[in-house]
């Protein structure tokens, strides 16, 4: 698989005659919205929101310069889905392979684009792109399988959306109060960040439907009314044509299919979709509920009236995904190098706080960025030690990972991985335990995706090959859990990361900010396997995105440096509170 992804890259390279050099320029900055008629600050682009779509072809160079015009917040951009060939310094997550994009400064990414499929951007920081910083990114394919068996494409993202800005939210979230680890439930469902969503559908045409599952929490089933789904993608992975009535999107996941208008259609046809945040909706013990619900519509007929049933499903029964097969008919890798098995558990901190464990521990973020630490602290970048705890997976360039996840809890969870796509070679049913230590009854042709859906009291086992030199995520993609610490990381190829150069605009962000570019989690240069000053506990107050400026002092790289103390950090939150306030006024003042 993996030799797949550097096939494809090659093969970018070799068409360079068609290949472009795409450059966008981005500034981030507050806008008013009201989407569904409740205003609110969101964050967009060029004060612009929804925020755009992202277009290019297979074999081009992405180029773009971020400028952030928040003033009172960082931020960044992760590219989800792309697989960041030679470029894991441009992946974006904040922390981990660059440093946070202060007010007033810009940031450039420059990457390849080196798989089609239907992709999307959204902020990896602190919790902050619920509050709008998301849209599509679509990597067209000239040499498409399905070219020549659609007409026009259509592009449906589904989000759940919320009334408050995301960091009091969290702060909700994590306190000691939060016995039940309840995350924040949304206030309604936009298609396309918006309510009222028409599509012309025309008798004797076919539509590629490319949809993306941009919720910070929840899942979403789709269904169109009379219809058929001609299934050809998921996430970016060509499909083998199968049909499908009803979909299960989880949080970052895209599905692409066709519908076709026929001759006997006439008059406008519902897509019903409805936002899933039950524990599990299959359970019919638990009665689940589905209070948001959205009806976008195909339109034949403007002057038709819009009649046809839209809530007529009482049981959901969407495809079964991991049954979908590759088109290009992959064979499940035979064997595996490294096991990492992942057991995850809610907990509680040393100081009562709800958090989410992998192996008994929350992601700690830590004071030098993961990736920085991997190219500086050299042969010790072998060493787990020296990342902090940010559950660290220390992996060979060329080995076949097989990663277990066991989820130890009530709910589903969907988890993505930064830089890959896996084969799910068993996802098992709801309340089927642990994974038994067995690799027995595997799909022998595993669907591949880069996030997959774990049920509740249940497992899955993937399988990869690291042949992706970097840091790469792997996480949970509820954006709430993220904040309560379910996120691991893979150190792939140390050996290949040893000395690695990052870009003058990035480390300089890093200066603006206050936070050393060298040596082990806490910033040591002289002895990385010195834990001194490393973060064990994360902080009792939660500030997000907000930009708290360094002291004077500038950063050093001695053992317990810190850039964030408890008093700036209970300032800043003084900070949000005003702020909120005065967006509840309805007056966007930055």
């Amino acid at each position: 698989m993996g030799s797949l992804l550097l096939s494809l890259a090659l093969l970018c390279f070799g068409t360079v005659a068609r290949a472009a050099v795409v450059t966008i320029n981005w500034n981030v900055t507050w806008v008013w919205a009201s989407p569904d008629g409740y205003g609110r600050p969101v964050i967009g682009i060029n004060n612009q929101w929804p925020c755009p779509k992202l277009e290019a072809n297979v074999g081009d160079t992405l180029i773009v310069n971020l400028h952030n015009g928040l003033g009172n917040q960082t931020t960044g951009l992760h590219w989800h889905g792309i697989n960041q060939l030679q470029t894991p310094e441009m992946d974006g997550p904040s922390g981990v392979v660059q440093c946070p994009t202060p007010p007033g400064s810009s940031v450039q990414y420059k990457f390849l684009l080196d798989e089609p499929g239907t992709f999307w951007y959204h902020s990896h920081e602190k919790g902050q792109y619920p509050d709008g910083l998301r849209g599509p990114l679509i990597v067209q394919d000239p040499n498409d399988p399905y070219k020549g068996k659609y007409d026009e494409e259509i592009i449906l993202t589904i989000s759940d959306w919320y009334h408050s800005q995301s960091i009091p939210l969290v702060q909700n979230m994590l306190s000691p109060a939060n016995t039940r680890f309840a995350p924040p439930f949304p206030d309604t469902i936009l298609l396309n960040d918006k309510k009222d969503v028409k599509f012309n559908f025309v008798k004797g045409k076919t539509y590629r439907v490319r949809l993306i599952n941009m919720s910070a929490f929840a899942s979403a089933f789709l269904w169109i009314d009379s219809h058929p789904l001609t299934m050809i993608m998921s996430d970016a992975t060509y499909l083998q044509t199968e049909t499908a009535y009803q979909l299960h999107a989880s949080s970052a996941q895209r599905y692409d299919f066709l519908i076709s208008a026929i001759d006997r259609d006439s008059g406008n046809y519902p897509i019903l979709v409805a936002l899933d945040i039950n524990r599990d909706f299959r359970n019919q013990t638990l009665a689940p509920a589905f209070p948001h619900n959205q009806t976008a519509w195909l339109m034949m007929d403007e002057n038709a009236p819009l009649t046809r049933p839209t809530n007529n499903i009482d049981v959901w029964r969407p495809a079964e995904d991991t049954h979908f097969k590759p088109l290009d008919n992959l064979a499940m890798i035979p064997s595996y190098d490294h096991l990492v098995q992942l057991d995850f558990r809610f907990c509680l901190d040393a100081n009562g706080y709800p958090r989410a464990c992998l192996n008994g521990k929350p992601f700690i973020g830590q004071k030098v960025p993961s990736l920085y630490t991997a190219a500086t602290v050299g042969e010790n970048n072998t060493n787990p030690i020296v990342y902090g705890q940010i559950n660290p997976v220390v992996v060979k360039k060329g080995d076949i990972v097989q990663l277990v996840i066991n989820n130890q809890e009530a709910a589903g969870h969907p988890f993505h991985l930064h830089g890959h796509r896996f084969q799910i070679l068993d996802r098992a049913r709801p309340y089927a335990g642990d994974w038994p230590g067995r690799d027995v009854n595997y799909n022998p042709v595993p669907n591949r995706r880069d996030t997959v859906t774990v049920w509740s009291w249940s497992h899955a086992v993937l399988r990869f090959k690291a042949e992706n030199p970097g840091v790469w995520l792997f996480h949970c993609h509820i954006e709430w859990h993220v904040e309560m610490g379910l996120t691991a990381s893979f150190i792939e190829g140390p050996e290949q990361l040893r000395g690695k150069q990052f870009p003058v605009d990035h480390l300089e962000n890093c200066r603006i900010g206050g936070v050393p570019t060298r040596g082990n989690a806490a910033g040591n240069t002289v002895d990385p396997l010195d834990t001194t000053g490393m973060l064990t506990i994360s902080p009792t107050v939660y500030t997000g995105a907000t930009w708290i400026p360094p002291s004077n002092t500038p950063p050093t790289t001695s053992p317990g440096n810190s850039t964030s103390s408890p008093a700036r950090r209970r300032a800043a939150a003084s900070r949000v509170q005003r702020r909120d306030a005065v967006f509840e006024d309805s007056e966007l003042v930055i």
